[in-house]
């Protein structure tokens, strides 16, 4: 076995075919055959189900994968250390929730670019879900992800709270405002936003089970609907002080449980980090 072999069982499963991967690693499809026989013989298991239709990853073939992703990483990483030894230097991709994209994102990437500036630092939002997946899967190498982690294969550094209130418009003189339609309508990001479970626990402490939801994918489009009193919604207060301080907007403060936030740095377990990644850690510890 060699990294080419795997770079072809990558393709193999990528692509759902012997030929399109064949075509996308430029050789024929008989050699696509019989590199990955070779691999079969060698861990002793089928690493594909074949069928006239389509070829899909076998039990054996997706904890293959799992391993070929890390050896992949670790590879790539080897060889930017090697190039750039005695500096810092490489690529990271670090993940986040939108909300700690606008508030940290732009002084964490000055600070950290002006002391490393040969590392390329790349952020990505998404939900907390996605952003545990995709570290998981070495899509990106760090994250910054709200809540407790309980995922084994992370560990964690923990960074800060974060204070939630809800939100309403000026009008709203008290929380029972907010409610006062029936049904009530909340105005969100979409399913697995941290904020969004939050807000459902509330009304649901309320004794609210039938409400509307109008789902938005920018904090500028809440705060817009919620200014025009719409709906209702959950934010961080720095979020609404730093950004909004003007608009015509109410907070109401939550109790400890629901209206504190721990935002976490997560890493892979296990695996020794980048000199890019352990810089990125060494500043936020």
């Amino acid at each position: 076995m060699n990294t080419n072999d795997l770079k072809i069982f990558e393709a193999v499963a990528r692509h759902g075919s012997f030929t399109r991967a064949a075509e996308s690693v430029y050789t024929v499809q008989s050699n696509v055959t019989a590199r990955i026989k070779s691999l079969e013989e060698e861990f002793g298991a089928p690493l594909f189900s074949r069928s006239p239709r389509k070829v899909e990853l076998t039990e054996a073939g997706r904890t293959l994968m799992k391993y070929y992703k890390r050896l992949d990483h670790l590879l790539e990483e080897a060889k930017n250390e090697i190039k750039n030894t005695g500096t810092v230097a490489g690529a990271l991709k670090i993940g986040c929730i939108e909300t700690t994209m606008a508030l940290k994102g732009p002084d964490i990437l000055l600070k950290f670019s002006a002391t490393y500036p040969d590392v390329e630092l790349e952020f990505i939002s998404a939900m907390r879900g996605s952003l545990v997946s995709d570290l998981l899967n070495h899509r990106l190498d760090a994250a910054f992800i709200p809540g407790p982690i309980h995922d084994t294969g992370l560990d964690q550094l923990p960074i800060r709270q974060t204070r939630l209130v809800l939100l309403g418009p000026a009008t709203a003189k008290t929380t029972a405002d907010l409610l006062k339609r029936e049904p009530p309508t909340i105005v969100v990001f979409e399913q697995g936003c941290v904020y969004r479970s939050r807000l459902e626990a509330w009304l649901s402490s309320k004794g609210v089970v039938k409400y509307k939801r109008i789902v938005l994918n920018s904090i500028e489009g809440i705060v817009n609907f919620v200014e025009s009193d719409i709906g209702l919604s959950i934010l961080p207060l720095e979020v609404i002080t730093k950004y909004y301080p003007h608009r015509k907007l109410k907070t109401f403060g939550l109790n400890k449980e629901l209206g504190t936030l721990t935002n976490s740095l997560a890493f892979r377990k296990g695996e020794p980090p980048s000199r890019a990644l352990e810089a990125f850690l060494e500043m936020h510890k």
